[in-house]
């Protein structure tokens, strides 16, 4: 999966590419991000425009 274009994606759809990530593949949010060489900040705003947030507890994007 290439997250390097994940600011023109569908934000729904990035959401689920990234809680599966984060569910099969990474420990945790900066493990994603290494991974896919892509800007935490970035991210974190684009799934905040949608009313997600990273929750460490769960290590998934969850309604605010």
């Amino acid at each position: 999966m290439d997250l390097s274009r994940f600011h023109m994606m569908d934000s729904h759809i990035l959401l689920s590419i990234v809680n599966e990530q984060l569910r099969i593949e990474c420990e945790n949010l900066e493990d994603l991000v290494g991974l896919f060489d892509i800007p935490r900040d970035g991210l974190e705003q684009k799934l905040s425009s949608i009313g997600y947030q990273y929750d460490f507890l769960s290590n998934q994007f969850k309604a605010k």
